[in-house]
């Protein structure tokens, strides 16, 4: 999953969400160099990828791009589940996805202290922009997919498979409600689990 399904997956804990959105930017052990909080959100944000990166039904989506995109398959399917939770954002939270993404940026503003070099380099970027609000139109997407297939020296094209999402929009709409039911299942299990320990 993307940026906006880790925060949101976090629930209404502060220093959980920060751990599961920095947590790609965090190798290994490094995560025990956090407050336990967000070493949880870190260990939250490892679980969901594990849980995700074996779970059928994100394969049936993999598979449907993997023919063109190879190895990319698995990047443009987490940015297109997010898509899909900001463009239905109403079905999954009560707080307007504008005020929600604001709401993380003061956030994640307050606490530079947490943030990786990496999180800080890209966050100023990140927030001029809009990304999570961006994912919710298809013409965002684009954008996003785009800026990441610069990141791959072009060789990815990525941004190509915005054609995929128009043309199997249905198909992608269904998998990812199906699997994100199943995902925040897991994650409030796990989520319990994490801080009662």
């Amino acid at each position: 999953m993307n940026y906006l399904a880790h925060i949101y997956l976090s629930g209404n804990n502060d220093m959980l969400k920060i751990g599961n959105f920095i947590a790609d930017s965090v190798k290994g052990k490094q995560y025990l160099d956090y407050p336990k909080a967000v070493q949880q959100g870190i260990t939250l944000h490892r679980n969901i990828d594990e849980f995700t990166d074996s779970h059928p039904i994100v394969h049936q989506s993999v598979h449907r791009l993997f023919d063109k995109y190879s190895h990319y398959s698995t990047v443009i399917v987490d940015i297109l589940y997010d898509h899909f939770l900001a463009a239905n954002w109403s079905d999954f939270h009560e707080t307007k996805l504008e005020d929600y993404s604001q709401d993380f940026y003061n956030l994640i503003q307050r606490n530079p202290q947490v943030l990786p070099k990496r999180v800080k380099n890209f966050m100023p970027y990140m927030i001029e922009h809009n990304w999570l609000v961006t994912y919710s139109t298809i013409d965002g997407i684009g954008l996003i997919l785009s800026q990441m297939n610069q990141r791959t020296k072009f060789k990815s094209k990525m941004d190509e498979s915005v054609n995929e999402l128009r043309e199997f929009y249905d198909e992608f709409k269904d998998e990812f409600y199906r699997f994100f039911a199943e995902l925040e299942a897991f994650s409030e299990k796990r989520k319990k689990e994490l801080l009662e320990q």
